[in-house]
C-alpha cells in the first residue's frame, strides 16, 4: 500500500508533464494508473474521474485497447457501488474490443468481471461458465495474477452452491498463487473467504484462524499508508471483515461464555474504529515538521496560500451574484484540485519526516488496560457496534465487562431517523406526570411507540447496571448522531418517564482508546494562564445593520448567495452573559468584525483555558477537510473577506484549551465514513489540543443556546463542576423550564472527549 501511495505521487507529477507536452497516450495512460490506484484504496469516486478523462483522450487519439481496459475499469467501479447492470453495460462494451484488438489478458479479466456481475444477479451457471473461459484463457497465457482472481471467484460460486469442499479447493490454489506473486490484497480476500465457509460449516475457530490472518495482513498494509484520506479510504473498504471478526468471536463467546471471547469481541470492535483520529492525535505533539527539507515545507505554505486565496475567490463570485454555472463549476473544480494537493503534500512530509518515522503506531488496548486507564468506580463505558445480521453492546465497568446481543443495524437506524425527527419538529417532550403514551392522538402514539423501542433496544439491557453513573458512550453509524440524553431512562417506561441525564452525566467517545491517548498526550501539559476567549456575532452578509454605515467596497447589491448564513444576534447576548462571569483581565473577546480569521488563529489564543465560538458551522458531505466554521465575512470597513475556518485550517491551529465551544449549528455533524466515524471538526479541535469539545447535533435555537451556554458556564466558573457535570446540570435546568422542556432546545448539545 506505501507502493501504491509511492506510485501515485509519481503520477501526479508525470500528468503536467504530458499534458505540457502533449504527449496524450501518456496522458491517458497516467491517468488510467492514477484511478487504479484510488479504486484498489477505496477511493471509487476519485478513481471514476480520473477514468473517465483517460476514456475520453483514448477514444480522441483512437486508442482501442486503451479504450477497452478503461471501460472495463468503469466497469468495476459501478459493480463496487452494486450497480450491476451498469457494470455489466461497460463489461460488454471493453470484452468485444479486447478480442478485436488481440488483448488475451485482458479478455480474460473482463470475462471474470462479467461472470461475476452474473453471480451477482443470481445466474451462478452462467457465472461459472464465463469464469471458466477465463480461467482457460489466463493459464493460456500464463498470467498467474488474474488465475488467482479467478480461481477464487469460482470458489465464491462453489460456496454459494453449498459445494463447500469444492469451493475449498478452489481458494486454497488460489490462496497458493497470491502468495506466490505477493499479492497481500488478493490474499486478505482469499483468507476471508475461506473464513466465511468455515463459518458456514460451524468451524468457528478455524474461520477465526483465516480471518485473524486476513485482518493482520490489513493492519500491515495500513500502515504503509501515510495519506490519511487514503488510509481512511483502504480502511473503510475493509470493514466488512472487522464486522465478520467481530460477529464471529461474539458467536464464540456464545458458544463458550468462559473463554473471554467477548472481551476480544471489543477489542475487535476498538480496532475497527477511529483509527486515523488515534494516530492523528499521536502524531500532534511529535512535531512532525522538523527535519523535513525546507522545499516541501515552503510548498505546503504556498498551497495554503492557494487554498485561501481560492476561498476567498469563491466568495467574491458567489457574492457577485453574476456568474455562469461554469463558472462556478472551474472555481470548485480548482478549490477540490487544490485540498488534494494539500493532502498528496501533507503525505509526503509524513513519508520524509524522521519523527513521524520514529512514532509507533497506538496499539489496541485490552479491556483490562480500558479498566485502568479511562474508568473508574462511578464510570461505565457503553459501546455499540451495528452489525447486517445482529448488533451488540458491550457494557465494561472499573472491573467486569459484559456483552449483549441488539437487533441488526437497519432495524436500529431506522428507529434512530424516527427520533431524531421527531426531536427536530418539536414533537417530542418529557411532560410532567405523564406515562410514555399519554399524549392523545395517533401521532403520539406513533411517537411514543418510537422512543419506547429505541430505549429499550439500546438501554434496557444493562438497566439494572447504570444506577447513577456517568455513561461514556461510543456509538456506530447512525447511533453517532443520537443524543442520548434525551432517550428515556429504560426505568421509567411504564412510569413517568425521565431523560438519561436525570440520573447520568454523558459523553461522547469516537473510540474508548480515543480517551487514553488523549489523557496521555495531555499529562504533563502546563494549563494555560487565563480563562477565557470568546468569539461570536460575526458580520455575515452585506445586509447586516452594521455595515449600512460603512461605504461599501467592491460589494454589489445583495443577492441570494450560496454563501448566506443569517445574523446570530443572541450569540451577542450569550458572550456578554459568559464575559459578565470572569475578570476581563482573564478574557479576551472578538466581536463584530473582530470576530474573523485573525482572531481565531492568533497565537495569544493559546493562553486560554476556555475557547468559546459562537457562530455558524458547515457541514461538506463530499469532502470533509472542507467543513468548517464561519467567521465575519466582511471587515469594518466593509470590504468583503475569507471567514471561512475549514478543517485543514484546524490542523493548522496550536490551541492547548482544556475545552472548546463550539456553540455554533450543527457543529458536530460530519460525514460518516466506515471504520472512522464522523469525520468533523471535533477531531480537528483535538488535534489543535483541546482534550473535550462541546459541539450541536442540529440546528438549535439562537435563544435557547443562549440561555444553556449561560447556565453552563455559570456551573463551571462559579460552582467548579466538571464540563460533563455543568452540561447534565444546564440541560436539566431547560428541561425543567416549560419553555424550553422539550429536547429539541437542550439535548443537541453533546460533549466529546475527556470527562475529568
Amino acid at each position: 500500500m506505501g507502493d501504491k501511495q509511492q506510485a501515485l505521487k509519481f503520477y501526479n507529477q508525470s500528468l503536467p508533464l504530458a499534458e505540457q507536452v502533449g504527449y496524450k497516450a501518456l496522458e491517458a495512460t497516467t491517468l488510467d494508473n492514477i484511478g487504479s490506484v484510488y479504486n484498489e484504496l477505496g477511493d471509487q469516486n476519485q478513481a471514476l474521474v480520473f477514468y473517465i478523462r483517460s476514456l475520453f483522450l483514448r477514444q480522441e487519439i483512437g486508442d482501442k485497447a486503451g479504450e477497452a481496459n478503461i471501460l472495463n475499469n468503469i466497469g468495476g467501479v459501478f459493480y463496487i457501488w452494486g450497480d450491476k447492470q451498469q457494470a455489466l453495460k461497460f463489461f460488454n462494451q471493453s470484452l468485444p474490443i479486447r478480442r478485436q484488438v488481440g488483448d488475451k489478458a485482458g479478455e480474460a479479466n473482463t470475462l471474470s468481471n462479467i461472470g461475476g456481475v452474473h453471480h451477482a444477479l443470481g445466474d451462478k451457471q452462467q457465472a461459472l461458465q464465463f469464469y471458466n473461459q477465463s480461467l482457460l484463457l489466463s493459464r493460456q497465457i500464463g498470467d498467474k495474477t488474474q488465475e488467482a482472481i479467478t480461481l477464487n471467484n469460482i470458489g465464491v460460486v462453489h460456496n454459494a452452491l453449498s459445494e463447500k469442499q469444492q469451493a475449498l479447493k478452489f481458494f486454497n490454489q488460489s490462496l497458493a498463487l497470491s502468495r506466490q506473486a505477493s499479492d497481500k490484497s488478493r490474499e486478505v480476500v482469499t483468507l476471508s473467504n475461506i473464513a466465511y465457509l468455515e463459518h458456514d460449516r460451524g468451524n468457528l475457530k478455524q474461520a477465526l484462524t483465516q480471518i485473524e490472518a486476513a485482518i493482520n495482513i490489513i493492519e500491515n498494509l495500513r500502515t504503509k499508508i501515510t495519506n490519511e484520506q487514503l488510509r481512511t479510504s483502504y480502511f473503510a473498504s475493509k470493514q466488512d471483515v472487522y464486522q465478520f471478526y467481530i460477529d464471529l468471536l461474539m458467536q464464540l463467546h456464545k458458544q463458550n461464555p468462559t473463554q473471554g471471547y467477548n472481551a476480544k469481541g471489543w477489542q475487535a470492535s476498538e480496532k475497527s474504529r477511529a483509527r486515523s483520529l488515534l494516530e492523528l492525535l499521536t502524531e500532534a505533539n511529535a512535531d512532525i515538521r522538523q527535519g523535513v527539507k525546507p522545499k516541501l515545507l515552503a510548498a505546503e505554505r504556498n498551497l495554503q496560500q492557494q487554498l485561501n486565496a481560492a476561498e476567498k475567490r469563491r466568495l467574491e463570485l458567489y457574492n457577485s451574484g453574476k456568474y455562469t454555472p461554469e463558472q462556478a463549476q472551474l472555481l470548485e473544480i480548482e478549490f477540490t484540485s487544490l485540498i488534494k494537493e494539500h493532502q498528496d503534500i501533507q503525505a509526503q512530509i509524513r513519508f520524509t519526516s524522521p519523527r513521524y518515522a520514529a512514532l509507533t503506531q497506538p496499539q489496541t488496548p485490552s479491556v483490562p488496560e480500558i479498566q485502568q486507564q479511562i474508568l473508574d468506580d462511578d464510570t461505565l463505558l457503553l459501546q455499540y457496534s451495528l452489525g447486517e445480521q445482529r448488533s451488540y453492546l458491550w457494557l465494561v465497568s472499573k472491573n467486569s465487562i459484559s456483552s449483549y446481543e441488539l437487533p441488526k443495524r437497519a432495524d436500529i437506524e431506522i428507529l434512530v431517523k424516527q427520533f431524531n425527527y421527531l426531536l427536530k419538529i418539536r414533537y417530542y417532550s418529557f411532560r410532567a406526570n405523564r406515562k410514555i403514551g399519554a399524549e392523545s392522538g395517533l401521532g403520539a402514539f406513533r411517537s411514543s411507540e418510537v422512543i419506547a423501542k429505541l430505549s429499550q433496544i439500546l438501554l434496557q439491557p444493562v438497566a439494572d447496571k447504570l444506577g447513577n453513573k456517568r455513561l461514556l458512550i461510543v456509538g456506530d453509524g447512525a447511533l453517532q448522531y443520537l443524543p442520548f440524553a434525551a432517550l428515556p431512562q429504560p426505568d421509567t417506561l411504564d412510569k413517568k418517564i425521565q431523560p438519561l441525564i436525570v440520573k447520568h452525566e454523558i459523553i461522547s467517545l469516537p473510540s474508548a482508546s480515543t480517551l487514553a491517548i488523549i489523557r496521555r498526550e495531555h499529562k504533563n501539559r502546563k494549563i494555560a494562564p487565563k480563562t477565557l476567549a470568546i468569539l461570536a456575532d460575526p458580520v455575515f452578509s452585506k445586509d447586516d445593520d452594521r455595515l449600512k454605515s460603512i461605504v461599501m467596497q467592491n460589494v454589489p447589491p445583495a443577492t441570494n448567495s450560496k454563501f448566506s448564513f443569517d445574523r446570530l444576534p443572541f450569540t451577542r447576548q450569550e458572550a456578554e452573559a459568559i464575559l459578565a462571569l470572569i475578570p476581563k483581565p482573564q478574557t479576551l473577546q472578538a466581536l463584530d468584525f473582530a470576530a474573523n480569521r485573525a482572531f481565531i488563529t492568533s497565537p495569544q489564543l493559546s493562553d486560554y483555558r476556555i475557547i468559546h465560538l459562537a457562530t455558524h458551522g458547515i457541514f461538506d458531505t463530499e469532502n470533509p477537510t472542507s467543513s468548517g466554521i464561519v467567521l465575519s465575512l466582511f471587515d469594518e470597513k466593509g470590504k468583503l473577506e475569507n471567514g471561512f475556518l475549514r478543517l485543514q485550517d484546524i490542523f493548522n491551529l496550536k490551541l492547548p484549551a482544556e475545552l472548546i465551544v463550539l456553540s455554533a449549528c450543527q457543529t458536530g455533524l460530519s460525514k460518516e465514513i466506515k471504520g472512522e466515524g464522523l469525520v468533523g471538526l471535533t477531531r480537528g479541535f483535538m488535534y489543535a489540543g483541546s482534550p473535550r469539545v462541546l459541539v450541536s447535533l442540529w440546528s438549535v435555537d439562537d435563544e435557547a443556546t443562549s440561555e444553556l451556554m449561560q447556565k453552563f458556564y455559570t456551573k463551571i466558573l462559579k460552582q467548579k463542576l466538571t464540563p460533563a457535570a455543568a452540561l447534565r446540570s444546564a440541560q436539566l435546568e431547560l428541561w425543567q423550564e416549560q419553555d424550553y422542556s422539550r429536547p429539541y432546545y437542550w439535548a443537541a448539545f453533546i460533549l466529546q472527549g475527556e470527562w475529568k
